[in-house]
């Protein structure tokens, strides 16, 4: 009855958009790498994400064991996804503390932090949204009281 653990061999963090595993690089060389079934990730991950918009850049990390199996965890986008989704801008400020790139609210703050509190539930809401503020301070947005 006793069961092994399986060893791990590989952890792998990528960044791919929702919906659009492919073989082609990044995903195939890093899981070909570790000698994982490339075709059953990006069928699966296609799968989970089938409902999102395809731009949305979802980070995977993926356990790799020693029997070749592996599992994945689908974290939520990044927090300069959501600041220029809030902001409405495609990219940050090409020289952040001189020129500002667009201006977010507190309240946008405060929604961001709450969707990336579901990666980290150990920080406080407080932490979390003095690290989207800092963000935003090295993108180029400025946090505006309002």
């Amino acid at each position: 009855m006793a069961s092994k653990a399986k060893a791990v061999t590989a952890t792998i963090k990528l960044v791919i958009n929702a919906g659009q595993a492919k073989p082609a690089p990044p995903v195939g060389p890093a899981l070909g790498q570790a000698g994982l079934n490339i075709m059953s990730f990006c069928k699966d991950f296609n799968a989970k994400t089938a409902d999102k918009k395809p731009e949305i850049p979802v980070p995977v990390v993926i356990t790799a064991y020693s029997d070749k199996t592996f599992t994945y965890v689908m974290k939520t986008p990044p927090v300069t996804y959501f600041i220029k989704q809030a902001a409405n801008i495609k990219s940050g400020s090409q020289r952040p503390g001189h020129a500002v790139a667009a201006e977010i609210s507190v309240k946008h703050i405060f929604d961001i932090a709450q969707q990336k509190q579901q990666d980290v539930p150990d920080m406080s809401i407080d932490a979390i949204c003095r690290s989207v503020a800092g963000t935003c301070k090295s993108m180029g947005v400025k946090v505006v009281s309002a």
